[in-house]
């Protein structure tokens, strides 16, 4: 691999891990209850989330208990998600508005009571990419949400300028 190469994946690597999250989670809701989690997000980020309910007999249909209400909302109270009595589900969108988004979960109360666990993969920012091929020649495209942040500027720059120049 050429000097040039290691450059490239080490600071594409740098402001990968700098400049997006990734939340992978399972937890468990008991029906009735709901659990919220929250994310910081900066405006004009991707943003990507899916979930399901963990089967607990392999194999087997889901019993009729075990669905979901999710909603994303951001802090100033607008809906990016809602979908009700379901088993599983995703959600995609540019955070219009810098600051706390929370993804809430609410099980419908079940007698005798139910435990659901939940899968969620919570990811914004770069980590809401496919970014394999970023490094590549012609690959960037800076119409791309994702990128509109200064700190991305730089990398586009580098990446446009190393196309050009020879790197030592």
């Amino acid at each position: 691999m050429s000097r040039s190469n290691l450059y490239l994946l080490l600071i594409t690597t740098v402001i990968g891990l700098l400049s997006s999250t990734s939340k992978s989670l399972r937890f468990e809701l008991e029906s009735g209850l709901t659990k919220c989690i929250a994310e910081d997000i900066k405006t004009n980020s991707l943003t990507v989330g899916k979930y399901s309910i963990v089967n607990p007999h392999d194999g087997q249909p889901l019993p009729e208990s075990h669905k979901l209400t999710v909603k994303v909302t951001s802090s100033y109270g607008n809906s990016y998600h809602n979908s009700e009595r379901v088993e599983s589900g995703q959600f995609a969108f540019t955070a219009s508005e810098a600051g706390d988004y929370m993804a809430c979960f609410w099980a419908a109360d079940h007698k005798p009571p139910v435990t659901l666990n939940i899968d969620f993969d919570w990811k914004t920012g770069v980590a809401a990419k496919d970014w394999t091929n970023v490094a590549k020649k012609g690959s960037v495209d800076v119409s791309q949400p994702a990128l509109w942040d200064p700190f991305f500027a730089v990398l586009i720059c580098f990446l446009c300028n190393s196309q050009k120049f020879h790197i030592p």
